[in-house]
């Protein structure tokens, strides 16, 4: 069904949405769309960066001391 829409209806559309919303209503609107885009990659980022702390932690050295103190002796 959309595969036939093509530039002409897309431009009918933006048109008709901006006639119905506005433009201050569709540009609080694209704001609060990038502060979502924003706060999601922020979280992404985060993730990424405790995944990385919690493999790093996982990859120190767990020898006990006991076993340190006899292996040099």
């Amino acid at each position: 069904m959309l595969n036939n829409i093509g530039l002409p209806g897309l431009l009918l559309i933006a048109v008709v949405v901006l006639v119905l919303f506005g433009r201050g209503k569709i540009s609080s609107l694209m704001g609060e769309v990038g502060k979502g885009i924003t706060a999601f990659k922020k979280g992404v980022d985060e993730g990424k960066k405790e995944l990385e702390d919690e493999a790093s932690a996982a990859a120190r050295d767990v020898t006990p001391e006991e076993a340190e103190e006899k292996d040099k002796v």
